[in-house]
């Protein structure tokens, strides 16, 4: 096969990547926001495809084959060695994870603790009574939604308070 044919396909099938490259690019951009292992394996990606893509014009400039092949070889062997960095650093933050989620408390809940049922009931039955009333009454439209909002937040600031109280019962300490 010619080498010009080579070197189209190798342009083609580059810009099709565009699906696998442009993503990792993403990666990269992103920085500090991807771990490590997520921006080397992206690293790894780009080095592919951008051997495959420097291909293209070093098959229409090249007379000898060994030359395409030498660009070929170190691009493959730049990629295949950033991938396996990339596999190892994923595998050390896996483990690191894995200790971190180790050292978290993990005590269940007594089972005495008191759960606010009657709330949400109360909450199932009021919300369709109030929007029958704001319907109904031209005044209860403005003050409705503000005591629904006013329930809702006794609601959370009590069982906040409940779960401090249960938790440090239990002995757990804040971070």
């Amino acid at each position: 096969m010619p080498q010009p044919v080579l070197a189209l396909g190798c342009a083609v099938v580059t810009a099709a990547g565009s699906v696998w490259y442009l993503p990792a690019l993403t990666d990269l951009r992103a920085g500090a926001d991807r771990p490590l292992s997520r921006r080397t394996a992206a690293l790894a990606c780009l080095a592919a495809w951008g051997t495959l893509g420097a291909l293209a014009p070093v098959l229409l400039v090249a007379t000898a084959w060994w030359t395409p092949a030498a660009v070929a070889v170190v691009g493959g062997a730049a990629a295949t060695a950033l991938r396996v960095r990339a596999a190892v650093r994923r595998a050390d933050e896996q483990r690191e994870a894995a200790r971190q989620w180790a050292r978290l408390p993990h005590a269940p809940l007594p089972a005495d603790a008191h759960r606010p049922r009657g709330a949400v009931a109360a909450l199932l039955v009021a919300g369709p009574v109030a929007g029958a009333a704001a319907v109904s009454v031209p005044g209860v439209i403005v003050t409705v939604p503000a005591l629904v909002v006013g329930l809702f937040l006794v609601i959370a600031v009590r069982h906040t308070r409940m779960v401090r109280r249960a938790t440090a019962s239990r002995g757990h300490h804040r971070f």
